[in-house]
């Protein structure tokens, strides 16, 4: 061992003391003056910023979310009861903020990245503001790949893109969560990364859920933040923002992201309830006047990004919850008006066994066909249209005794559309799927079969492709194009199913 001289002791010594610089440091503290419900007022701090991070002597942290002329509200994410009157409070001078990285995929956390599912702790990549602003107008790129749900129904009259945000809008129990839970299981081998975000969910809830992704393999490549319904408003408050930064990070590389917010009614309530904790003056239905902006710069961070940009997407898959299918109230407008479109789902149409309930009329998405494959886009074609036609028609004819045979063809072609659009949870359809039904349909090959007998003759014709036509499945599934010889093939091949296994086409 080497031994050091008095004089290079010295000579450190003196080098140390030369290069020292004394650095004055201040931070700005202030005084609790009340706390409680999750909610602590400070005295003290005056130059506090929006969604800063304090810090309290007991380590417990807030959100700064009032700035009033004296003081400063703060929401808290933990138990308030070691706050007291008195208790000192520091500023960080730093947003509030989630960890990220690729160790989150598969796992379930709560809105503050802290994992939740027993799995031991995630190692974080970097960290990110749950609140940023969204991508501007030239950072964007044109919506225009598709987002396959899986679901015949939407895919067909409703398609969603990448980039796209599509609210699922319907009444309690009318199958919002299925339509949203089978597009992530669509989403397998796809390269998408699936969030899930619960705010104000029962626990059980949620753990069947993630059951469900798991027993599937979607879990996989899947994100679960949990807000439980005995989550403390705050908490509820922060979630979709907090899985939104989780969405960011992996859009930042490159990749496509699908998010659930399920649902921003819940996270809107949970707003309020701190809105009037913090004193603010309420509105209409008691919600305080930015409740719009409260959605809106959450929805806006959803986006397709140029090319320069790596091409990432967040496509945004918002979930609200109407009162007796009162599209018309304040945070459904407020939602819709924010979107690119909704799939409205009908308590009568649920309750008459349409499954997926989705409403024709009040549906739509403002990506279009843009968002739609070639083959998709020409085999829907005038899908929705007859559709709208047989709803009118089956109104207006449910009294009429004596029906001339054009209407009562057209009533059969209807009632057939609609049993073939019925959809098991769980099962979604591939896209070479969904064209060859509604190739077999707008030919009226299901013409001939009854009603009960639609969806097993639709399994069949299917399971006979995948069977004895596979290379057309397979052209299908890569080209996405659906030409007038492939149509061709399709129906020739369709109609020798119906004449093997009986009905269902006139020759």
């Amino acid at each position: 061992m080497s031994s050091i001289s008095s004089e290079q002791i010295v000579a450190v010594l003196k080098s140390e003391i030369e290069n020292y610089e004394l650095e004055k440091k201040s931070r700005e503290v202030g005084t609790v003056t009340h706390v409680g419900d999750g909610i602590a007022s400070i005295y003290g701090i005056d130059h506090a910023m929006y969604g800063e991070i304090v810090v309290f002597e007991n380590g417990v942290k807030g959100m700064v979310q009032d700035i009033r002329r004296d003081s400063i509200g703060c929401i808290l994410f933990d138990l308030e009861g070691t706050i007291r009157e008195g208790t000192k409070v520091a500023r960080t001078e730093k947003m509030a903020g989630i960890p990220v990285g690729d160790g989150f995929i598969g796992r379930v956390t709560d809105p503050l990245g802290e994992p939740i599912d027993g799995g031991g702790e995630i190692a974080a990549d970097d960290y990110y503001p749950i609140e940023r602003p969204a991508p501007g107008i030239l950072d964007r790129h044109s919506v225009c790949r598709p987002l396959e749900t899986g679901i015949l129904s939407i895919d067909a009259m409703f398609p969603i893109g990448r980039g796209q945000r599509e609210l699922i809008i319907g009444d309690r129990q009318t199958g919002k969560t299925s339509i949203a839970l089978d597009t992530i299981l669509n989403q397998k081998g796809k390269d998408v990364i699936c969030i899930y975000v619960s705010i104000g969910q029962k626990s059980s809830t949620v753990a069947k859920l993630v059951g469900t992704l798991r027993d599937h393999g979607a879990l996989d490549y899947s994100i679960v933040v949990s807000a439980s319904a005995s989550d403390p408003s705050p908490v509820q408050f922060i979630a979709p923002y907090a899985g939104t930064a989780l969405a960011e990070y992996f859009m930042h590389k490159g990749k496509d992201v699908l998010i659930v917010y399920d649902d921003l009614s819940k996270h809107a309530v949970a707003y309020r309830e701190l809105s009037l904790l913090l004193e603010r003056s309420p509105g209409r239905e008691a919600y305080p006047g930015d409740v719009f902006y409260l959605h809106s710069r959450l929805l806006e961070r959803s986006s397709r990004l140029s090319d320069e940009l790596g091409g990432g997407s967040i496509t945004a898959l918002p979930i609200i919850e109407t009162q007796a299918g009162d599209v018309a109230a304040y945070i459904p407008t407020n939602v819709i008006s924010i979107t690119d479109g909704q799939i409205f789902l009908e308590s009568s149409l649920f309750n008459a066994g349409m499954r997926p309930a989705v409403n024709v009329g009040l549906s739509v998405s403002r990506v279009g066909g843009a968002a739609q494959t070639k083959a998709m886009k020409k085999a829907s074609g005038s899908i929705r249209i007859d559709l709208a036609q047989y709803r009118e028609m089956e109104i207006f004819t449910q009294f009429a005794s004596d029906l001339d045979e054009s209407t009562q063809n057209q009533l059969k072609y209807g009632k057939g559309l609609v049993e073939l659009l019925k959809q098991p949870l769980g099962k979604p359809m591939s896209m070479a799927h969904q064209v060859i039904t509604l190739v077999a349909a707008t030919e009226k090959m299901f013409a001939s079969v009854e009603t009960d007998s639609i969806k097993a003759k639709q399994a069949g014709l299917l399971e006979f492709f995948d069977r004895e036509e596979s290379a057309l499945v397979a052209e299908l599934s890569e080209k996405k194009e659906l030409t007038d010889e492939l149509r061709s093939e399709i129906i020739a091949a369709a109609r020798r199913f119906f004449a093997e296994h009986g009905a269902g086409i006139k020759l």
